[in-house]
């Protein structure tokens, strides 16, 4: 409520300063690497991009609403058609979806796109940003190039397509040395097409307990797994919660092929993969903050290829994993019509110690393939035109090569200030229910103003 006095706080006003400074190094960059910075709409038509768009309604155009934008996609891939070939701006998006601590309603990422680039292209340029900005404002030394991961390697090492590298405990598969044992648990789940996982905890057996192990398989459950396997290691010999059931050498090649010692501990998830890697990927996570292993530090990481669709259950159809624009890698795109849960995108993401912080892609310029990629999620000819007509239209006129990509600012600097959440990062930030205490924002308006924008409110009792 009293959010201008909060600012007076030391700590709070290097932040903001801090974000300034990001802010000024941006735009210093990018146009010294010849982008020209462009603003586009802040009232937009409403497309679908994931998540509910903010609705502004039309007092002229009768029951009719314009959207803030998510981000400024659309508008900056007519730019580089238009001829702009370097586009740059430090644009406001607006997305209504529950908030996190690493996420707010109204948001600032650094967004631009490049013509006549490759994947290549663009992630050397945003690298050389990277360093530049972390070399000026924190005199840290970032080294180039930052690795890549491609998203499968992610998700099979790591459980996760954005996974914090400052720490090991990665993934190991131990299905082929539990295929046949007598535990059905493991067995069963690669009869019916999963994997039996593990991950190892070094030198934690005296940390994680037997009632702290019951801790985290009620937490795994909760997100999705049906039970935890696990080894700990305290004695001269394992403890095993699955050790009746192994036959003679069979433990001890599965605590060899998992590299578990005296003093570890190994959790060990067995079901379909869309559910054993996300579960571990997030214990992992969970037992490193528990452990309090995780090491400061400033761990970058490219994740590419990125499965183009994922699949909805709620829905029954297929969705665009990242937005409807990404190019399919060229050895793909016949696999659009028969096979689409094995097509990959030319996307990337980069993360820094576990967070998203900026994603991008290669773009669709041919108007056919992009026909062909919207039918695919399901649209009819009707909705296409309606929805993305002026766009697909535009094509029509020759469309460069193209790629971009959205840093997010907000979370660069969290990061850089060491904040744990954006608020301490967004002079007037929203809270955990999207409202604003000082100005006691969203509130109502009068009646009149309603009327004149043709709006009713029904509010179920």
């Amino acid at each position: 409520k009293y959010r201008y006095l909060d600012l007076r706080r030391p700590e709070l006003q290097k932040n903001i300063i801090m974000r300034h400074k990001i802010a000024k190094v941006a735009r210093e960059y990018y146009y010294e690497n010849g982008f020209l910075e462009i603003e586009t709409p802040m009232m937009i038509r409403s497309t679908p991009e994931g998540a509910r768009d903010y609705l502004v309604p039309s007092r002229v155009h009768e029951g009719k609403f314009y959207a803030l934008p998510q981000s400024p996609q659309i508008y900056k891939q007519l730019l580089m058609i238009s001829g702009y070939d370097r586009y740059i701006q430090l644009a406001r998006c607006f997305r209504d979806e529950d908030l996190r601590a690493d996420r707010q309603p109204e948001f600032t990422q650094i967004d631009l796109e490049m013509s006549f680039v490759d994947i290549d292209d663009i992630l050397q340029i945003n690298e050389g940003f990277i360093q530049r900005l972390f070399k000026e404002v924190l005199n840290v030394d970032v080294k180039l190039p930052l690795p890549r991961l491609t998203y499968a390697d992610a998700m099979n090492r790591y459980g996760s397509d954005k996974p914090d590298t400052r720490y090991g405990m990665e993934i190991t598969d131990i299905s082929e040395l539990v295929k046949d044992c007598a535990f059905s648990v493991f067995s069963g789940a690669v009869a019916d097409g999963g994997s039996v996982r593990a991950i190892v905890a070094k030198n934690a057996a005296s940390v994680l307990t037997r009632k702290e192990i019951d801790k985290l398989t009620e937490y795994v459950r909760g997100i999705g797994a049906k039970g935890l396997a696990y080894v700990r290691w305290i004695d001269d010999a394992p403890s095993c919660s699955f050790a009746k059931f192994m036959g003679e050498g069979e433990l001890e090649k599965i605590l060899e092929k998992i590299d578990c010692q005296k003093g570890d501990v190994a959790f060990i998830a067995a079901d379909k993969n869309r559910i054993v890697l996300p579960v571990l990927g997030s214990l992992r996570t969970t037992v490193a903050k528990q452990l309090n292993i995780i090491p400061d530090g400033y761990n970058f990481l490219w994740i590419t290829e990125f499965p183009f669709f994922e699949w909805d259950e709620e829905s029954g159809k297929w969705l665009a994993m990242h937005h409807p624009f990404t190019m399919p890698m060229d050895e793909c795109i016949p696999l659009l019509d028969t096979d689409p849960g094995a097509v990959r995108a030319k996307a990337y993401d980069l993360v820094l110690n576990g967070i998203e912080l900026s994603s991008g892609s290669i773009r669709i310029t041919d108007p056919e393939l992009q026909q062909k990629m919207f039918r695919s999620l399901g649209l009819t000819d009707e909705e296409i035109e309606a929805k993305f007509g002026f766009l697909v239209n535009a094509y029509q006129y020759a469309a460069p090569p193209h790629g971009g990509a959205g840093i997010g600012l907000d979370r660069l600097a969290m990061i850089m200030c060491g904040a744990d959440s954006l608020r301490d990062v967004v002079a007037f930030p929203k809270v955990q229910n999207a409202s604003e205490l000082m100005s006691m924002c969203p509130s109502e308006v009068d009646e009149k103003s309603l009327k004149d924008l043709h709006i009713k409110v029904d509010i179920a009792e």
